[in-house]
């Protein structure tokens, strides 16, 4: 039997922790283990249930969901944060991914995408709404020394690349999807995910997103590029996931 994936759900309106309880309780595998009304709560619940995932609101009352994310990701690294909030605002997205957290997506989100979102966040993907991938490469460009890096890596994590991961990871550092990633290539979308996840192991990112980050702290992307190889820079409309 598969294990289950066990949710903590964060908000401060009761009614909504309600509605995403029992939308994911629908699903066999997932289990609500807990809730909290606001980012101190949280915490204390993480301690003591464990959960695998926290949804995270963002405002809240006493302590906030980036500095709870914070709190939770260095207390608990088992734990993946995936933020859910009102406001498509960049302080948001940008302060809760710095804060670590796996995901970042809009409340109205539908069903079966966040379902999925919980998945990909559980197995250590990241899942950004359709814009952000876009925006936070842009805000790289325009600001290499953004405080956004992720943990100190090796002078170049990227030499034990193959030829192949290192075209991979430049792919993702374009903010390309992994079908993206295959038609480039001509290559499959399930040999993509493979080259992703040894191309993340290899460098040290957590996820996708740092990857990203990485690769714009290296300077192996460049500012002046459109934003794809082979094509435009516009953000799809889809969530990004590895």
């Amino acid at each position: 039997m598969t294990d289950g994936i066990r949710i903590l759900l964060a908000d401060d309106q009761e009614l909504i922790r309600l509605g995403f309880r029992l939308v994911l309780e629908a699903e066999p595998e997932f289990e609500v283990v807990g809730e909290a009304a606001d980012g101190e709560e949280a915490v204390r619940a993480v301690a003591e249930h464990s959960p695998d995932v926290v949804l995270m609101d963002i405002r809240m009352p006493r302590t906030d969901g980036i500095a709870a994310t914070r709190e939770i990701v260095a207390a608990h690294p088992a734990t993946r944060v995936l933020v859910l909030t009102t406001f498509d605002l960049d302080e948001y997205a940008f302060g809760a991914l710095e804060a670590g957290a796996g995901g970042f997506l809009l409340k109205d989100v539908q069903r079966a995408e966040l379902t999925a979102a919980i998945r990909a966040v559980h197995r250590g993907d990241a899942v950004l709404a359709p814009a952000v991938t876009r925006r936070l490469i842009e805000r790289l460009h325009a600001a290499p020394s953004t405080p956004l890096a992720p943990p100190p890596a090796p002078a170049d994590p990227t030499s034990e690349l193959t030829e192949r991961e290192r075209e991979v990871f430049l792919a993702i550092a374009h903010g390309m999807t992994n079908a993206e990633i295959a038609q480039h290539l001509f290559v499959s979308e399930s040999t993509v995910k493979t080259h992703v996840g040894r191309v993340l192991a290899k460098i040290g990112a957590r996820d996708r997103v740092h990857a990203v980050i990485l690769a714009h702290r290296l300077r192996l992307v460049d500012a002046a590029s459109p934003g794809r190889p082979g094509g435009g820079g516009g953000a799809d409309g889809s969530s990004q996931t590895a």
